[in-house]
């Protein structure tokens, strides 16, 4: 398992620090452009989400098929999922086009951030929304490999691209030589082309060479039986992310109403905490293929334990980051704030507070990820659904909501409810999982037996 996991989580490392690098280097630029990516991204995620439950979709069927030996099918999978998301992803970039000027239109701001976060906030989200395609690309790529057992491919290609972001950031943020001062719009550039150049690499090694599921042209062609398969699996998923990314969009609107300060600060630490989240997202994730190949292969005692092993292993490792993040919020919080703007010095004191409150969640969340994965890999994906709208709609939204605005309590109401999410969720889901109705596989081939 954690010969699976530990490249999960250098890739999930790896995703943040595209996400990293725009906030490190438009900090040096201007807080308020990091105020604008901060509540720029819950839009982007509402559309990527959509896509993503049927990525998801078909790395759950690639294990399991995988596990029962069956590769001709677990190629036919691959390839009928590259096409299924191609064409959504082209449907959802036409889309965040056409809803993005309305959509800003609709959000609730302070006059200050209506003036100075909110156009820059259009800007980037015009050029990434276009890129969708490119960034759906390597989504798919990335599962199928990780279904099929192998995540260290996907990781060799993020590690590249990564670092061509990281050096096309800058360049494109504050110019040099012929390539002038671009500001927010050169991060979403570099970013979208970085990603596009993962995606080439990806589909060229899936449809090229022998390292995954054997994928010809042949399995592009969509067959109903097929992606009836994949939307069974993949709309309970996607209706969770996308219900993750409305809620974020419902905080966002909360945030957005306390000026460009809080939203810096807010969106510094949301990054910093996506950051601590990746062992569990990790172990997750391996979780995921671990359960769906071993339920597969007719092994439901050995998924189980191997549960258990990642959830004691993340956290304990999520204890140790808590007790770093309470104690030393300042310094971590200064790294991406540097210039010198009359929001600066506030925002780093929301983002501490945000930060050593956050803390205390991340325990739960590690253990929370990793069950959802084993709820994941065995198909049972309406169940991390049902605990999503608990952990979002029924206690992170109204709380956050009602300690910030109707109780009063300003931005540490927002911090609060932000923590309560997930520390609920856990003790949903782990009783749930003792429940043992996981057990069974959702494909219908049997293992095959040497």
């Amino acid at each position: 398992m954690f010969d699976l996991a530990w490249p999960i989580v250098v890739i999930q490392l790896l995703q943040v620090a595209y996400n990293l690098a725009d906030t490190i280097f438009l900090g040096a630029y201007d807080p308020t452009a990091v105020a604008a990516i901060s509540l720029a991204f819950p839009l982007l995620f509402f559309l990527i989400s959509i896509a993503g439950g049927f990525t998801t979709a078909g790395s759950i069927l690639v294990a399991q098929y995988t596990g029962s030996d069956s590769s001709e099918s677990a190629g036919r999978i691959a390839g009928q999922t590259v096409s299924f998301v191609a064409l959504l992803s082209i449907v959802l970039a036409l889309l965040g086009g056409l809803v993005l000027d309305p959509a800003l239109d609709l959000l609730p701001t302070d006059p200050e951030t209506a003036a100075t976060v909110i156009p820059q906030m259009a800007t980037y989200l015009r050029i990434v929304f276009a890129g969708i395609p490119f960034i759906f690309g390597f989504y798919v790529f990335s599962s199928i490999m990780r279904g099929y057992g192998d995540t260290r491919t996907p990781m060799a290609i993020m590690l590249v691209t990564v670092a061509l972001n990281v050096v096309l950031d800058p360049i494109a943020i504050f110019g040099f030589g012929p390539v002038p001062e671009l500001g927010i719009e050169g991060a979403a550039l570099a970013s979208v082309f970085a990603r596009g150049v993962a995606t080439v690499a990806g589909l060229a090694i899936l449809f090229g060479t022998s390292r995954g599921p054997a994928v010809g042209l042949a399995d592009l062609r969509l067959e109903r039986e097929t992606v009836r398969e994949i939307v069974s699996i993949g709309t309970p998923t996607a209706i969770e992310q996308s219900m993750t990314s409305s809620a974020m969009i419902i905080l966002t609107v909360v945030v957005a109403q306390f000026g460009p300060a809080v939203a810096a600060g807010y969106g510094v630490v949301n990054r910093l905490v996506s950051l601590v989240l990746l062992p569990a997202l990790g172990m997750g994730r391996a979780t995921n293929t671990l359960v769906g190949q071993n339920l597969g292969a007719g092994k439901p005692d050995r998924a189980g334990r191997g549960v258990w092993i990642a959830a004691r292993v993340v956290g304990g490792v999520m204890i140790v980051v808590a007790v770093i993040a309470a104690l030393f919020p300042d310094p971590i919080v200064q790294i991406f704030l540097q210039a010198e703007t009359e929001y600066t010095a506030e925002s780093i004191r929301h983002g501490t507070t945000y930060l050593r409150i956050r803390a205390f969640e991340f325990a739960f969340m590690g253990v929370l990820q990793v069950v959802l994965g084993a709820f994941r890999g065995a198909g049972n994906t309406k169940i991390a659904l049902a605990i999503s709208i608990v952990t979002l709609w029924l206690v992170r939204v109204p709380v956050t909501w009602g300690l910030a605005i109707w109780a009063g309590w300003g931005p540490m109401g927002l911090w609060i409810g932000m923590a309560m999410g997930d520390i609920v969720a856990a003790f949903v889901a782990i009783p749930w999982f003792l429940r043992g109705t996981w057990r069974a596989a959702v494909i219908d081939e049997e293992p095959t037996t040497a």
